[in-house]
């Protein structure tokens, strides 16, 4: 089998000493990451941390929506226009209760915020003037701040964070805002998201819809174009991986075909077909693979789950996981000699693209919009191929990783430069 050199995790430069360069006051040692609390999205956010060497001093800070009952009826409002509803909604419970108590009536609790009985105060809230405050009266001791934002809910608090704290921060919001890309000092954005501006994408839509989708221009020079998403893995946490994995992973024969399994989407729709397709073709494969080793994720139907859990569960070269900790996804990455993975999970393809081992997608003829321009990239690339049932898994192939976290860190610190700034050595 070929050897494959993965990207190392990008080093700080080594400088004078900071006494010559401006002092503290242009040394970025401290990160704030502004999470919408959805892994795929915290995940992008970290990677990025980490590839700056900021990961041993980063604040987690989550934009939280009120969740449960009439709340899911709200997720498309903006969160601050969310927020105020549920207090509204809130006050009108309360004062319900209090007319009604006389009466006898049962009222049963309003969900809390933030799911179960926890409520908002189980994380660190994102308050804008907290973050801005700390950004202020600290700059003189600590340097400039930087902010890395991911998700739709993150974007107010990190534009309005850029506005009050300029001279103090450096914004960086991950996935594209849609509007006000001057409100940001970077943009991190995979390139499919510009698949609306192509002339296939302006055929999908009506003329008199034009206008309202996003987004309308091309990338300005503060964006950063990507392949896939932001994510932890390189070279330094596969070692670390296949290390701690060694004793579970090591015996196994070869060659190890590791499955990934997410979930439809309203871009990658699928059900049982794609699960019958699945299972049909790994029954092709498995007489050239050595062990199976079979993962879903929180997403996955679980009707799709019990038809593949019925099919192959029960063959002894197949493995499913139950989902129990310790998770063992670092330690598939490390180990996997290739890879099966749906066509839904742009996270999951592109820590798998990481690797520079052979990725093969399912369900990709099943997705429209935006997902046809990024698996259109990927085999192009030629990152990833459709997985048929016909491939010999003894036969590897190979291909330069995808970077996309280490090349972004680095834009990062080019335009740290340009104001002047650098990351602490």
């Amino acid at each position: 089998m070929k050897p494959i050199r993965l990207p190392e995790p990008p080093g700080s430069p080594v400088g004078l000493p900071e006494i010559f360069e401006g002092g503290v006051y242009g040394v970025v040692r401290r990160a704030v990451v502004i999470s919408n609390g959805f892994p795929a999205s915290e995940n992008q956010s970290i990677g990025l941390v980490r590839a700056l060497g900021l990961a041993d001093n980063q604040t987690l800070y989550r934009v939280t929506r009120p969740k449960g009952g009439v709340n899911e009826w709200f997720h498309w409002l903006p969160v601050s226009l969310h927020k105020k509803l549920h207090y509204i909604i809130w006050l009108l419970y309360g004062y319900s209760r209090i007319l009604f108590a006389g009466r006898g009536n049962i009222l049963h609790s309003l969900p809390i915020a933030n799911g179960g009985t926890t409520g908002l105060s189980s994380v660190l809230e994102a308050d804008v003037k907290k973050i801005v405050t700390m950004a202020h009266e600290t700059f003189e001791k600590d340097g400039p701040l930087l902010v890395v934002a991911s998700g739709r809910d993150t974007i107010s608090v990190a534009s309005a964070i850029k506005r009050l704290a300029s001279e103090n921060v450096f914004v960086v919001q991950i996935q594209h805002p849609r509007t006000h890309l001057n409100r940001f000092d970077m943009i991190i954005s995979p390139h499919h998201d510009y698949y609306p501006l192509t002339p296939l994408a302006q055929e999908q839509v009506p003329r008199f819809l034009r206008r309202w989708i996003t987004p309308r221009e091309p990338p300005d020079r503060n964006v950063v174009l990507t392949v896939g998403a932001l994510h932890q893995v390189d070279s330094a946490a596969l070692r670390t991986a296949a290390s701690a994995w060694h004793d579970e992973f090591a015996p196994l024969p070869k060659p190890l075909l590791v499955v990934n399994i997410g979930g439809p989407t309203r871009h990658c729709r699928y059900g049982l077909d794609l699960a019958k397709q699945l299972t049909a073709s790994l029954h092709n494969v498995l007489v050239s693979c050595g062990s199976v080793r079979i993962s879903f994720s929180r997403r996955t139907p679980e009707k799709i789950s019990n038809i593949i859990l019925k099919e192959l569960g029960n063959h002894p070269k197949i493995y499913m996981w139950d989902g129990e900790e310790p998770n063992p996804h670092m330690g598939h990455l490390a180990w996997a000699d290739a890879f099966v993975i749906s066509a839904d999970s742009v996270s999951m393809m592109s820590e798998a693209c990481s690797t520079g081992k052979p990725v093969y997608v399912i369900g990709a003829e099943r997705c429209t919009w935006k997902f046809v321009d990024f698996h259109k990239s990927l085999r192009e690339r030629g990152l990833a191929r459709p997985f048929t049932g016909l491939e010999d898994m003894s036969e590897s192939w190979s291909y330069p990783p995808l970077n996309d976290t280490a090349e972004s860190a680095n834009r990062v610190r080019d335009s740290l430069a340009e104001r002047g700034w650098r990351l602490r050595p």
